[in-house]
């Protein structure tokens, strides 16, 4: 077994002691506070009618390379007590289960949602300690038929072809389209490689609308790495991010009920495609200390007031990094977008043509 220590946890502790701890005193160990972590430590009368539920996040996404490190540096700032990766037939999945040191910390755990490890965005989800336990009964069982323990040793990223290869799996996921976008917009995004309908699944929210995210089925793994070549293109008036994914997430995404069986989904506008621009922008990647007084000045060149700004939050009231501008016209909006990919602060911050329904579909939903 590798030994990974952790800085922000400091305790000393191998993750697989931390494991055999937690089965034998319950879901009531949460390790020794670090007393640096930004994650502040649950105030001790937070549970006094119940006890907290317990520490643990899916990750979904995952590069097939990925080590413990990887996922330490992604929740950096965070206590980690045990990383599980999940197999499959004895090969990683890109799945894995984190738990963390304490409750309050799956909060900001779930703030990491879409964001990347190496070229994949991974995402995270909150779920239960049953969760876990049954996945790493499934671990012991595999690794007792033969297949290799599901602890990944840390290395280094292999240029060599074989290598990169094992990362494709002949799925990509694409994120950027037009909400307006259908399966023939894509098939013909990439013309240069034979694809149907039933290959190209656009992903849904919970409402049915289209979120600008889909997934891509292609002939096989050489083809998905072929297509990359597109990664960064342009789809209209949007420029399309791809990334490797997997047969798995695509079940998973099934499973959930999010992807879509007509060529033509719902805009997430009502119909408008949020690429004609009306005055909004939604800003992603912003610090989670990011005030209105920093927007505005982000925008400077722009007549904006604080009643202009819209910040979004989890519905534990914490920020998401994600925020709405309305600007004075349409075109003020497009000129704004001259700003994408510029930093505040220490981030870069991404900008989105928006509309005045998604604004309002943020602030019905409380965030």
């Amino acid at each position: 077994m590798t030994t990974i220590r952790y800085g922000d946890v400091g305790d000393g502790y191998e993750m697989g002691p931390k494991r055999q701890r937690l089965f034998d005193q319950g879901s009531s160990f949460y390790g020794t506070s670090p007393g640096s972590s930004f994650a502040y430590n649950p105030s001790p009368y937070s549970y006094l009618s119940q006890p907290p539920p317990f520490p643990v996040v899916r990750l979904l996404g995952l590069p097939f390379d990925c080590s413990e490190a990887d996922i330490a540096e992604f929740f950096h700032g965070l206590d980690i007590v045990d990383v599980l990766f999940v197999h499959k037939n004895g090969k990683l999945t890109g799945e894995a289960f984190c738990v963390l040191a304490y409750s309050l910390q799956v909060d900001f755990a779930l703030q990491r949602n879409r964001q990347n490890i190496g070229r994949r965005y991974v995402e995270v989800f909150r779920c239960k300690r049953e969760d876990y336990y049954k996945a790493i009964a499934n671990e012991v069982s595999d690794s007792r038929g033969g297949s290799p323990p599901h602890r990944s040793v840390a290395r280094a990223k292999s240029s060599d072809n074989r290598v990169d290869l094992a990362e494709h799996t002949g799925v990509l996921r694409l994120r950027g389209l037009p909400f307006s976008a259908s399966k023939d917009d894509i098939m013909d995004f990439f013309k240069d490689f034979e694809l149907s309908e039933d290959s190209v699944h656009l992903i849904l929210n919970s409402e049915g609308r289209a979120t600008g995210e889909a997934m891509v089925e292609f002939a096989g793994a050489e083809d998905s790495k072929a297509a990359m070549a597109k990664d960064r293109k342009r789809l209209g008036n949007r420029y399309i991010e791809l990334f490797p994914s997997s047969h798995e997430e695509l079940d998973a995404a099934v499973s959930r009920g999010r992807l879509g069986g007509s060529s033509n989904p719902k805009s997430s506008d009502g119909g408008k495609d949020s690429d004609e621009h009306t005055g909004v922008l939604r800003m992603r990647g912003l610090p989670f200390s990011a005030g209105k007084d920093d927007v505005l000045d982000f925008f400077k060149d722009f007549v904006l007031s604080e009643d202009s700004i819209h910040f979004t939050f989890t519905y534990g009231g914490k920020p998401t990094g994600e925020a709405f501008v309305e600007f004075a016209s349409a075109e003020d909006s497009k000129a704004a977008m001259v700003k994408d990919r510029m930093s505040l602060g220490s981030r870069y911050i991404e900008l989105f043509a928006s509309s005045l329904d998604e604004l309002n579909e943020a602030v019905s939903r409380g965030r």
